[in-house]
């Protein structure tokens, strides 16, 4: 089959910063799935394990990344129970195994859905590891429940990847008002579109919140810069609210800060429950097929917003260097 890897992270104007090899096509053994592969989609963690990855050494195979696509189930696992060839499926994968820059990949079941009967290819390759991290954020994180509708949420980073489906799932499935950051006129229309009652300028972010009518707020997502933000969340959020971030600090935060308002911080992870072959594990399966039917009964939509059609090394670097602009809007997928 073919892949596309690397054997040493390099800036994209390197001509190896990516390497499209021929390997041999994996055998599924266990809860596995072999998926032949449609549609994949590009997410910061690719660009930042390409990154860093392998910085001190030459790797004698390409590593394979890529976490988010759609496919076809071409042969399973001798304990599989949830899937059977021919399936259409969409995941986001495990981080700690070979990704889904390839023709076929291999995946545990348990962190699989079944793709929304009404996208595209592309529009559902943009949605797994985005929508699952935003509803774990919301609900196995922050736990928000029925007692919380009509509470407020900030949400900062509104028109990328993640933000674009948590202001959705926030504003249509948990009933919130929606506070969401932007700052250029296309990302505050987007943000808009995705169903924010408000959006607002994260660069004098308490002034702009205050300014809108909101003095504190219940919940704060943080998918940009904890430490960029740190003392406005610990200013604008509400005695017992919530805060809760994905972001890769490069300081210490201070979490005496929330103190005086007893006020909850979260870490989300998308990747934890697979890393950890944790004992709920197969929650991300109900969730992925929970969103699946929120995408097909038009409660959720797509947040695909580029497509870039072909499976090579050149276009996986357009992909990359789109994500590394940091200007991107909603998600950009590769059709094969």
């Amino acid at each position: 089959m073919k892949a596309i890897g690397f054997k040493t992270s390099l800036p994209l104007s390197e001509k190896d910063s990516f390497i499209a090899f021929e390997t041999e096509v994996p055998a599924p053994t266990g809860r596995d799935l072999l998926v032949k592969i449609k549609a994949i989609s590009i997410n910061p963690v690719d660009f930042k394990i390409r990154q860093n990855s392998t910085k001190d050494k030459v790797l004698d195979t390409p590593k394979i990344i890529g976490w988010d696509a759609v496919g076809v189930v071409e042969e399973v696992g001798n304990e599989v129970s949830l899937f059977k060839k021919g399936d259409e499926v969409f995941y986001a994968g495990d981080i700690t195994r070979s990704g889904c820059n390839a023709e076929y990949q291999l995946v545990d079941e348990r962190i699989v859905g079944s793709k929304p009967r009404s996208l595209s290819a592309a529009a559902a390759a943009a949605m797994p590891l985005t929508a699952l991290t935003a509803w774990e954020i919301l609900f196995d994180r922050i736990r928000i429940n029925e007692k919380d509708k009509g509470k407020s949420i900030l949400i900062i980073g509104g028109a990328g990847g993640v933000g674009s489906i948590a202001i959705q799932i926030a504003k249509k499935v948990a009933g919130l008002k929606v506070i969401a950051t932007a700052s250029r006129p296309e990302s505050v229309e987007w943000c808009k579109k995705q169903g924010a009652d408000v959006v607002v300028n994260h660069k004098d972010l308490v002034n702009e919140v205050r300014n809108a009518g909101f003095q504190q707020v219940d919940f704060i997502l943080d998918f940009v810069d904890l430490n960029q933000y740190w003392n406005a969340f610990a200013e604008l959020i509400k005695p017992q609210g919530s805060i809760g971030s994905i972001s890769d600090p490069t300081e210490p935060v201070n979490l005496r800060q929330l103190k005086s308002k007893s006020v909850s911080f979260h870490w989300e992870l998308m990747f934890t429950r697979a890393m950890f072959q944790t004992d709920d594990i197969s929650e991300q399966h109900y969730i992925l097929d929970n969103i699946a039917t929120l995408l097909d009964n038009g409660t959720l939509t797509s947040t695909l917003n580029t497509t870039i059609d072909g499976f090579t090394v050149e276009n996986l670097k357009q992909a990359h260097q789109l994500l590394e602009s940091g200007k991107t809007i909603g998600k950009v997928v590769l059709t094969y």
